[in-house]
């Protein structure tokens, strides 16, 4: 059990907490494969050429992670008030969410399942 009050407990959880920029998606309807595929090409990239290479990548996860990370930038100017052309992509992972479940019919009355993967994913910015 901790010792304090609840304030104090409160204000020294708060104290050690992260305080880079960063946006969280949750639930995005892809498998976490198919994201990390995109993560893994702007993973340590500054913020400017991580737009660049999502705007021309094919892949779906592309567009949403674009996205997301267009949202981190957002978030560094107006809540840190940091430049967006010191900011480089300093974390980005795909965590695994709730898997949807569904059946589909087959031949001879069977059912086969079908598992629609979703995930979380978080980018996490820092200045150089």
């Amino acid at each position: 059990m901790a010792k304090g009050h609840r304030s104090q407990i409160k204000r020294a959880r708060n104290a050690n907490k992260d305080t880079r920029p960063s946006a969280k998606l949750s639930y995005a309807r892809m498998s976490v494969q198919k994201a990390c595929f995109v993560l893994d090409a702007i993973r340590g990239k500054d913020a400017q050429t991580a737009l660049g290479i999502l705007t021309y990548s094919p892949r779906y996860a592309s567009s949403v992670i674009k996205k997301l990370l267009e949202s981190a930038i957002a978030n560094a100017e107006n809540n840190n008030g940091m430049s967006a052309e010191n900011l480089y992509v300093a974390e980005c992972y795909a965590n695994k969410a709730p898997t949807m479940k569904r059946i589909k019919p087959r031949a001879q009355g069977r059912a086969y399942r079908i598992e629609k993967r979703n995930s979380h994913i978080s980018i996490v910015l820092e200045e150089r």
